[in-house]
């Protein structure tokens, strides 16, 4: 059981490793200084990664559902581990290099660092890296394994990847090839774009890495903001929307036109969703006499994508827009963009599911002897679908209830308990309140709260089922 698990989690982490050679080769040419300490994280990583993947090689014809479990949460936890290693050689205590680890590679974009423009080029571009790989690995992740591991909501893709069992290799390398080609031409015209409207190019590309990875990892303590640049603000707000639809998408959509598949009508009702949230904001703030109305739109299709994409990049403090505005935040959050894509949180297909269901409800309690198919526009749904919906959310509501109690046993107020699990489990990165807000960071909190949130981080950004699952009697039973 072990030996593909092994092999697998093997190549990851090389590939984390040899990642880790690009920052130092940054550090030699800037300071050389610190990269001795990402050479040495590469040896480690690569002669872990190597000794996994040589000793345990061999043909991989499938993969059963126990070894898709074990395979997607030892890939994370390892990589995550050992991508703190770096951070930890520069002097950072454990528990915060393993919340920023955990961050950028989960896409969150929460920070430790209270004063990251102080910090070296090397580490900014290792934030970087590991928001950019955490992106591209969770998309190939979710699209290729996560419909056969029964995850709620991942079915979208099922008809496609119906073969998995008998081409699960070349079937993951065809997957993976047009995935990271959608991925490669986003970021770079992302970064072109970028530098285009006025950073410079070490910004853009950074930016552009956290931006399609709707990872929210900036090289500034004001984030976006601190541009202070309208044409900045939109491509950022662009490239975050781009990087909420699935990377599939648009290779299923350039060579078939569908505009009736599931996949459509997701990015469809995300666009929707997402329109209606900005000029609901944008209105509310001009009501308000906070902006005129073109700066109101400007901040507010910002900050709305950003939370909604569960990007985390702020271009102003939108705690300072009331009370309404952090409630408001909080609903942004749990709903996330399209599942398939890097971002995070519940994501729009699931409640469209969980809409359709309620809408069924609603009509068979008037007529109980109605027939009535569970849709999707014209996609009808199987009755497990909508079951592993239902599921993820009971799941999802109670982790929430559960980590927001651990984390205020530790001495942490309700909002900002609250409002950090929230933030975390759906990778969206700034919480509610002074602490870990827009302007805050979340480094004042204890050791204790920052272990939980990195955890809270992973379990999000792998759905939790994944992760718990493992923890059952039934899992390890012969």
């Amino acid at each position: 059981m072990w030996q593909p698990v092994l092999m697998i989690s093997g190549y990851f982490i090389s590939v984390l490793g040899l990642a880790m050679l690009i920052p130092a080769v940054l550090d030699i040419y800037d300071t050389g200084t610190n990269w001795s300490y990402f050479i040495t994280s590469s040896i480690v990583a690569v002669f872990i990664g190597l000794s996994l993947f040589l000793s345990n090689n061999a043909k991989i014809r499938n993969i059963s559902l126990r070894q898709g479990y074990l395979l997607t949460v030892l890939s994370w936890v390892s990589v995550t581990f050992l991508g703190a290693v770096p951070f930890i050689f520069y002097g950072t205590p454990a528990a915060d290099a393993l919340f920023e680890t955990a961050s950028g590679i989960s896409t969150t974009g929460a920070t430790i660092f209270a004063d990251v423009e102080r910090l070296p080029r090397s580490i900014l571009l290792w934030r970087a890296i590991l928001t950019c790989l955490g992106g591209i690995g969770i998309v190939i992740f979710a699209i290729a394994m996560l419909p056969f591991l029964g995850i709620g909501g991942m079915q979208i893709f099922q008809r496609e990847n119906s073969d998995v069992n008998e081409k699960f290799m070349p079937k993951i390398s065809y997957i993976a090839k047009r995935i990271i080609i959608v991925y490669c031409v986003l970021v770079v015209s992302c970064a072109l774009s970028l530098k285009t409207a006025g950073m410079n190019w070490f910004d853009a590309v950074a930016h552009a890495m956290a931006t399609v990875a709707t990872g929210g990892l900036s090289t500034k303590n004001a984030s976006i903001g601190y541009f202070n640049n309208a044409s900045i603000d939109w491509i950022v707000t662009l490239f975050m929307f781009l990087g909420s639809i699935p990377l599939t998408f648009y290779h299923s959509f350039w060579a078939t036109r569908n505009m009736h598949s599931l996949r459509f009508e997701q990015v469809k009702g995300f666009a929707k969703i997402l329109a209606f949230y900005i000029l609901f904001m944008t209105i509310w703030l001009v009501s308000q006499n906070v902006y005129s109305f073109s700066d109101a739109l400007r901040y507010a299709a910002f900050n709305v994508t950003s939370i909604v994409t569960s990007t985390g990049f702020v271009s102003t403090d939108y705690l300072q827009w009331g009370n309404f505005a952090a409630t408001a935040f909080i609903i942004f959050a749990l709903t996330g963009g399209c599942t398939g894509s890097t971002s995070g949180s519940i994501k729009i297909y699931r409640w469209q599911v969980l809409f359709a269901q309620l809408k069924r409800a609603f009509i068979l309690t008037t007529e109980p002897s109605r027939v009535v198919p569970l849709k999707i526009g014209s996609s009808v749904l199987s009755s497990a679908v909508g079951h592993s919906i239902l599921i993820f959310f009971a799941v999802y509501i109670l982790s929430i209830i559960i980590l927001t109690a651990v984390v205020a046993l530790s001495g942490v107020d309700f909002v900002t308990s609250f409002s950090a699990v929230v933030a975390c489990i759906t990778n969206s990165g700034p919480g509610i309140g002074k602490i870990i807000g827009p302007s805050g960071t979340y480094a004042p909190l204890s050791d204790f709260v920052k272990y939980v949130l990195a955890f809270t981080m992973i379990l999000g950004r792998l759905e939790i089922m994944t992760i718990l699952v493992i923890f059952t009697k039934s899992f390890w039973r012969p």
